[in-house]
């Protein structure tokens, strides 16, 4: 195995010998599985050596592997079955989750409310090797459960939960050392597990889905769910239950072209659901250079606000370091789907506790090359539907709002802001066709990698928008991002 924390080697472990019986989170975990899988009470097994309430790094006690037959009839295919245990509560008293929980959205789930899962269609070999030799056990690969365990870490260093929809840019092969086009994956509700009512709360249970870059790309620009629901329909890209085989060397808008054009007439129908990227990017004021204009205003800038944000990051972290108290609070969900209000959403990790909002006369942004393919996309795809779209960078994050969007603390009369480290800008109704045609005209497509410096000025809005790559000051290596 890849930690050092795991079992090298998968094991089974049999129930009857766990005395005392197992925490009721585990045990109600271990019975549904049981009713699923009959025939295999003691299922192949990764166990954590050292758990994480011990001071383990990995945060899944458990990994339980099934042998999954399939359904012929069904265009269901035989694969194995990989469950977590650990990012629901598995004990109820506090040890590694959170008793005291105040927000009543998740205070009916158990732990962080999900497991996660993952079905790995059977190679021919495998396969193969079943027929031929009936008697033997066959044991299944074990680097899911890396992957698994990796995904548990993030979630747990983070607070940040998964979604069904939700996806998440892997980046290479997620075996780790295959040439398998399968480098991303999205999130999907296991078809077969459902939810779980256990005694400590509500239990989802998220299933790992690989998928390729095409595919991934289209989930971001559009919908998750609407892109698992096109896999499922054929059992070459995972079927009825997303199957996921490492074999698969086309993606489904290459095995089903048509399905790609029915796409993008449901993404200029219903927008997307991308709410925002990491990306650098600077701005400064465009002040108003009118006589009449005497009033004295602070300046304002990028480079302004991330000295101040460093500094006050970094008397934060010491006052955080001195109650060492562990941070329950959950991950900002600003990059929400669909979301067209601003409330409860800053897509910050720390922001002043009382921030100042700052009108500004103008803006001039500058945006990094390899961001700009987004910029079609945020104002054709989101402002144009009433959303809101964000870029965020190391400190800072900048929030183009439409008219409809709630919460924003831009309008008509004051359309740019800075809020703390956040800054909003106002993209009015008038304005979005005139963007989307000077981005159309200066070749600037969402899927295209852009690299020549562009400007687009907007006078009567005193909006500028620059493509370039952004010039920051000299400032010290970031301990953490």
């Amino acid at each position: 195995m890849a930690s050092g924390s795991q079992a090298d080697q998968s094991r089974k472990i049999n129930s009857n010998t766990l005395q005392p019986p197992p925490p009721a989170g585990l045990k109600s975990l271990i019975d549904m599985l049981h009713r699923i899988y009959p025939d295999q009470p003691n299922p192949l097994q990764v166990t954590t050596l050292l758990k994480y309430w011990l001071g383990g790094q990995d945060p899944l006690d458990y990994i339980s592997m099934y042998n999954n037959g399939g359904d012929t009839e069904r265009d269901i295919p035989a694969h194995w079955h990989y469950v977590s245990f650990g990012l629901s509560d598995l004990h109820g008293d506090g040890r590694v989750h959170s008793l005291n929980n105040d927000n009543a959205e998740i205070s009916n789930r158990s732990g962080m409310g999900f497991e996660l899962t993952f079905r790995l269609q059977k190679t021919r070999d495998e396969l193969m090797e079943e027929q031929n030799h009936p008697e033997k056990a066959i044991r299944p690969p074990t680097w899911p459960a890396n992957l698994l365990q990796s995904i548990a870490r993030y979630c747990f260093q983070t607070g940040n939960g998964l979604c069904f929809g939700d996806n998440i840019p892997w980046r290479r092969s997620l075996d780790g050392k295959s040439n398998s086009r399968l480098q991303n994956i999205l999130i999907a509700q296991d078809a077969q597990l459902g939810t779980l009512d256990g005694p400590f709360g509500m239990v989802d249970f998220c299933q790992i889905v690989g998928v390729t870059d095409m595919e991934l790309e289209q989930a971001s620009r559009w919908n998750g769910r609407g892109v698992l629901n096109y896999l499922r329909q054929d059992v070459q890209t995972g079927g009825e239950w997303l199957i996921t085989s490492m074999q698969r060397n086309l993606s489904l808008f290459e095995l089903f072209p048509e399905r790609l054009i029915s796409l993008q007439d449901d993404l200029e129908k219903q927008g997307s659901d991308l709410a925002g990227v990491n990306a650098e990017f600077t701005f400064r004021e465009i002040t108003n250079s009118s006589p009449a204009c005497k009033e004295i205003k602070k300046e304002i800038d990028s480079q302004s606000l991330n000295a101040q944000c460093m500094s006050d990051e970094n008397n934060h972290s010491m006052q955080d370091s001195k109650t060492k108290q562990r941070d329950e609070t959950p991950f900002p969900a600003s990059m929400s789907i669909s979301s067209n209000s601003l409330h409860k959403s800053c897509p910050l990790d720390y922001q002043p506790n009382t921030p100042e909002s700052i009108s500004l006369d103008g803006i001039e942004i500058t945006l990094a090359p390899y961001a700009a393919k987004y910029l079609m996309l945020a104002i054709k795809d989101r402002i144009r539907h009433g959303r809101h779209f964000t870029f965020k960078a190391q400190h800072l994050a900048l929030t183009f709002v439409a008219e409809s969007v709630t919460g924003s603390s831009v309008c008509k009369s004051a359309p740019y802001s800075v809020i703390g480290y956040w800054t909003q800008v106002l993209i009015p109704d008038d304005l979005v066709p005139r963007m989307i045609k000077d981005f159309q005209d200066a070749s600037l497509e969402i899927g295209v990698e852009n690299e020549q410096r562009l400007e687009f000025r907007w006078p009567d809005k005193s909006l500028s928008l620059i493509v370039d790559q952004p010039r920051f000051p000299a400032m010290p290596e970031p301990t953490s991002f």
